[in-house]
């Protein structure tokens, strides 16, 4: 069903689910009793995954405006389960061994406490839940926000 195309819309649903799981992201470390830190709004890595939710944000808003059965769609939708394979594997497996490098640092420096170089960084990826969680956060957000515009009569 062509309702229109507005990429407007595709580009703020997709940004809004991206900010949205970041803001999340904060509430939930919170509610894990982790301190308050305005850096997790710029950082990979957590729940839940904000580029999940920007993709899938984006390859939803892109079906509800061309149709879920449009080549459009199918291109979205296949750029977005790269990207969530991505984060899920390669950036996932990439942390683990950043984790593995700074024990090994660790190690090595034991006697030299002051010489250690900076740690890697090891939350790099995302749980599949994490993922899971991300997508369908960012899928609900086009959704909503489609309606919302079909509903003040925009499209």
């Amino acid at each position: 069903m062509q309702v229109g195309n507005n990429s407007l819309e595709v580009i703020l649903a997709s940004s809004t689910a991206a900010l949205a799981a970041q803001v999340f992201k904060l509430l939930w470390y919170r509610l894990k009793g982790k301190p308050v830190n305005f850096r997790i709004l710029t950082q990979t890595g957590g729940m839940p995954s904000s580029h999940s939710a920007s993709m899938m944000g984006m390859a939803t808003s892109v079906g509800l405006i061309n149709g879920f059965d449009s080549t459009l769609f199918a291109v979205a939708l296949g750029i977005s389960l790269v990207v969530m394979y991505d984060a899920a594997g390669l950036r996932r497996a990439a942390g683990s061994m950043a984790g593995i490098l700074n024990k090994i640092t660790e190690d090595i420096y034991s006697d030299k406490p002051g010489q250690i170089p900076e740690r890697l960084r090891e939350l790099l990826g995302h749980t599949p839940v994490e993922v899971l969680v991300g997508a369908f956060l960012g899928a609900g957000i086009a959704y909503a926000y489609h309606v919302h515009l079909m509903a003040k009569g925009a499209l």
